[in-house]
């Protein structure tokens, strides 16, 4: 028997059904689910972020679903640590931990060797100095500092612009730089399992999830936000959430909000799809037909390693 747990991940894009294949595996194999979305930790945020009801779980348990208040900021490191003890927590139950998710960073922090650097307290002169700032000026000055991390952060998203500064401000390394040595060793025994479908079949079932998201009452939700006066903050960033925000401020009309949410899911499925195949060794599967092949392949991985 390994020292470590072995883990069990479901991943994929947005609305490919990681959701019922959880369910199902975690029925199988005496397992818990552990969340793997980096939105579905905040409460009040659940239509837009497509988090499962509780009627949905058939009474397997659910673990880190709504811990942070949407005012909360919530990073990967602080994901990384309350994983590692919930998964320690779940196999001394001798029940199987499985993260299920889309957001491939914080899976992958978990699974493999990833160092968080202790990044020294906020400089308040520096932060001081950045705040007298134009979006446009602290921008450029990230795009100077850190071009990677630059394209990876929308330049209207000030708060993001500033930390990212702050990081190669503090630390004296770019983002791929405190990266580049990280993610390549196991921490767990685990066996990750990649959903994927024909793209034109993912894209309609985005289109659908969205439009159920309407029905069950998202603008509802993301108004109850945004009538508490929450901006400026990590949760509504999610896609769902600033959409309907510019329609709630009078920017676009709601039919553009829909449309918009839409484009932007099946660009960040088509995202998500490119980090899965590029940063972790995989098991693909179609999640319609393959089911039989998934049960019998994690049998045999669990067998080996418990």
């Amino acid at each position: 028997m390994n020292e470590k747990p072995s883990v069990i991940a479901i991943v994929g894009p947005t609305a490919v059904g990681k959701t019922a294949l959880s369910i199902e595996l975690a029925k199988s194999f005496n397992g818990e689910i552990i969340n793997g979305d980096s939105m579905q930790v905040y409460r009040g945020l659940s239509i837009g972020t497509a988090k499962i009801e509780p009627n949905e779980m058939e009474g397997v348990p659910h673990h880190l679903l709504d811990i942070k208040d949407p005012t909360d900021n919530f990073s990967v490191a602080e994901y990384q640590k309350l994983v590692r003890e919930k998964i320690d927590e779940i196999a001394s139950r001798n029940r199987v931990p499985i993260i299920v998710g889309g957001t491939g960073l914080y899976i992958q922090s978990v699974l493999y060797d990833f160092r968080f650097t202790q990044e020294k307290k906020t400089d308040n002169a520096l932060l001081n100095e950045l705040e007298q700032l134009s979006p446009e000026d602290l921008y450029d000055r990230l795009t100077i500092l850190d071009p990677i991390a630059a394209e990876e952060i929308h330049p209207n998203n000030v708060q993001r612009v500033i930390r990212a500064i702050e990081r190669v401000e503090l630390s004296g390394k770019r983002k791929d730089e405190i990266e580049q040595d990280q993610g390549h060793e196991k921490i767990y025994p685990h066996y990750i399992i990649g959903l994927s479908i024909d793209r034109a079949l993912l894209y309609e079932r985005i289109n659908k999830r969205v439009d159920i998201m309407i029905e069950k009452g998202l603008l509802d939700e993301v108004s109850g936000l945004h009538k508490q006066g929450i901006r400026q903050v990590q949760s509504i960033q999610a896609i769902g959430y600033k959409e309907i925000y510019e329609y709630l401020d009078g920017h676009i009309t709601l039919e553009e909000a829909i449309d918009k949410l839409k484009q932007n899911s099946r660009r960040y499925a088509k995202r998500q799809l490119t980090y899965f195949r590029n940063k972790m060794d995989i098991h693909w599967y179609n999640p319609f037909t393959d089911m039989e092949r998934i049960i019998k392949e994690i049998q045999a991985f669990l067998q080996e390693n418990y």
